[in-house]
């Protein structure tokens, strides 16, 4: 491991001001919700920050299961539920629209042949480099 790599552990700290309570809500089937309550050191609810929801499925791909999660804002459970649907969609959306860009740009790479490393059988100039 380099030293760039290396973790400082002296560095290491809790955000005591962030702490949140973590619980799971799901259905059974697709839906899970996780509900983050905001508290304070002692274990109590901190009622001066907002409950966090976040959205969970797993889609099947041809490549396999593909987690899919996406913040909800919601005021409530209730109101996270009815929200779910429309989150989920919404990050497919955008992994569906990254996974496009990538392959443009993937597709822009350009090919050329090289003419300083010799090719695979003693002639020069068919290397390939990427740029």
């Amino acid at each position: 491991m380099s030293d760039a790599e290396k973790i400082n552990l002296d560095n290491i700290s809790v955000d005591e001001a962030g702490l949140y309570r973590e619980e799971m809500i799901t259905d059974l089937k697709a839906a899970s919700i996780q509900v983050l309550t905001p508290i304070k050191v002692d274990g109590s609810a901190d009622e001066t920050r907002q409950t966090k929801y976040v959205a969970q499925t797993q889609l099947m791909s041809r490549a396999g299961v593909l987690p899919v999660t996406a913040h909800i804002e919601a005021d409530s459970l209730a109101d996270a539920l009815s929200k779910f649907p429309e989150a989920i969609k919404e990050a497919v959306d955008r992994m569906v629209e990254e996974a496009r860009e990538m392959q443009r740009q993937e597709a822009s790479r350009i090919v050329v042949p090289s003419i300083d490393k010799p090719g695979p059988i003693g002639g020069g100039g068919s290397g390939i480099t990427l740029t």
